[in-house]
């Protein structure tokens, strides 16, 4: 069975779902917690609030877990949890950090008879391959066909706490020409919070900042309101003026951006005179989407060829 996980600072996303990268652990069963799993002695639950950034996922069993969160939620949405589950992965690597951490990621990932309880269900997962593919490029595969006579294209994927860019030429990815800065939604919405509570004295929270950028309904003051957009204004300008710095120029490229961001940034984004031409894939499970397609045709290549380990 394949499952394909898009492993972010700020969201987990596999083809179905998405849910907050947080997590936190307990010496005993938490009575009221919706998602409970249970390993290796200890129990885990998820929670809205994000895990601190780090560079490195594969530092503890963080990302892990929450790649065991996304199969069983992926499996229970489709009915029910196997006693045994046999696994292939299909994930993904910032651009710039891919070809040094491939196999490290995939290494990370690929366990076996790793058993663990999920909401009172027992099963126990073999992960036998793992596709590492890169992120941003995973998004635009579905229509990789029709970008294939554009001679130059920017991916710019903004994410909870990155930027990353991508080279397409021709449809084709350019790894050579890779950038990546770190700032993102995550950035933002910590400077938003520290400016809101300091000239406003009202203390909010992530989902207040979404929904004041994206027009929806909310109690916050007008003057709050007001606050999120003009910040939100100077972070996209901020993006745009470092990606520029990096060679990025958008004014003689066109660029498709992805990602949370993209959703948040779009109307400012297109506003900008630093941006001549740009288009936008809002579905936040899109590189998801892109690695299950990857794996999905490397795996048959695979069964055709008769073999091999499936690393990418």
């Amino acid at each position: 069975m394949l499952f394909a996980i898009d492993h972010g600072n700020y969201q987990m996303k596999t083809t179905r779902d998405c849910f907050i990268s947080g997590l936190s652990e307990h010496a005993v069963q938490p009575p009221l917690a919706a998602d409970i799993i249970e390993w290796k002695g200890k129990y885990w639950t998820l929670t809205e609030n994000r895990l601190p950034y780090i560079r490195n996922k594969m530092n503890d069993d963080c990302y892990f877990i929450l790649s065991l969160f996304a199969i069983a939620r992926d499996l229970k949405n489709q009915g029910s949890l196997p006693c045994e589950i046999d696994a292939d992965l299909a994930v993904g690597l910032p651009p710039e950090h891919f070809s040094a951490l491939q196999e490290q990621f995939a290494e990370y990932l690929k366990r076996e008879a790793v058993k663990f309880n999920y909401n009172g269900e027992s099963t126990c997962l073999n992960i036998r391959r793992v596709f590492v593919y890169p992120q941003a490029y995973a998004a635009v595969v579905p229509r990789r066909h029709m970008l294939a006579g554009t001679p130059r294209l920017f991916i710019i994927d903004i994410g909870g706490m990155t930027t990353d860019v991508l080279l397409l030429r021709y449809g084709k990815p350019d790894l050579q020409f890779c950038r990546s800065i770190e700032t993102g939604v995550i950035t933002m919405n910590n400077n938003i919070i520290g400016r809101v509570s300091s000239q406003h004295d009202i203390l909010i929270e992530d989902d207040h900042i979404a929904a004041a950028i994206q027009g929806r309904e909310t109690i916050l003051p007008e003057s709050v309101i007001q606050t999120i957009w003009d910040s939100t204004k100077r972070h996209t300008d901020s993006i745009l003026n470092k990606l520029r710095e990096l060679q990025v120029d958008l004014r003689s490229t066109p660029a498709i951006f992805i990602g949370g961001g993209a959703n948040l940034f779009r109307q400012y984004i297109e506003e900008s005179q630093m941006v001549a031409k740009a288009d936008f894939i809002t579905d936040p499970k899109s590189n998801a989407a892109g690695y299950m397609i990857l794996a999905t045709a490397h795996l048959q290549k695979l069964h055709i060829n008769g073999g091999g380990n499936g690393n990418a």
